[in-house]
């Protein structure tokens, strides 16, 4: 009975393992075909046997024997999002008003290859900063929009955009949405974006605009 559940547990094992392996390769395609480095990170096998996460199932399996134990562990796998956003204002920071867009392409993953769509909005009187946030907002929402939670590869030009997220962000929720240097500045558009980043796993990256980057310019 051991060797029967060894079986059973390898072959779930070797399911699971191509699983993975099918996920980082399409990971993998979709970024070479963005042109950006994608960082995986593996996380070490943690608690019992069998648990929860907050974002996604895990499956795990467990045997113990004489001298024998066995464990495997993978979580379900992710659909896989790239998204390229660029942003624009006219006169921006001067005074009167200063009309503006942001527009993206996203990239997503499917069975028969690479889905592109493109997508734009635009305001009659904002800045390029206010614009770089409304094109994160719009692209996780228009991915959330499929019912589930994805895998998302953001790709910006914008700083304020890219560092604002995986550096100011953190700081700000820790002290309750204040900083030390004075109010934050669009504070619901930024606690917004966070709320949309939360419907999915994602990664900030940024990109030097204006350097031949071809789906940067195409953005723009």
């Amino acid at each position: 009975r051991r060797v029967a559940h060894c079986r059973e547990a390898i072959g779930n094992e070797r399911r699971l393992a191509h699983q993975a392996r099918a996920e980082i390769a399409g990971l993998h395609a979709i970024a070479r075909a963005a042109d950006v480095q994608v960082d995986l990170v593996v996380t070490p096998l943690a608690g019992d046997a069998r648990r929860r996460r907050k974002h996604g199932r895990i499956a795990a399996a467990e045997l113990h024997g004489d001298g024998m134990f066995f464990r495997a562990e993978t979580e379900e796998p992710l659909a896989i999002a790239v998204v390229h956003l660029d942003e624009s204002c006219l006169g921006n920071g001067q005074e009167g008003k200063t009309p503006g867009g942001a527009g993206g392409l996203i990239e997503t993953a499917t069975r028969g290859g690479v889905q592109r769509r493109d997508f734009f909005l635009h305001a009659s009187d904002t800045t390029n900063n206010r614009m770089a946030l409304a094109g994160g907002i719009a692209a996780l929402q228009l991915l959330a929009g499929k019912g589930q939670r994805m895998r998302v590869l953001l790709v910006s030009d914008s700083e304020y955009l890219v560092k604002g997220m995986r550096e100011w962000v953190p700081a700000w929720e820790a002290r309750g949405w204040t900083r030390k240097g004075g109010p934050i500045e669009n504070l619901p558009l930024w606690q917004q974006l966070v709320s949309s980043a939360g419907k999915h796993e994602v990664q900030w990256t940024w990109v030097r605009g204006h350097q031949g980057h071809a789906k940067n310019e195409y953005a723009n």
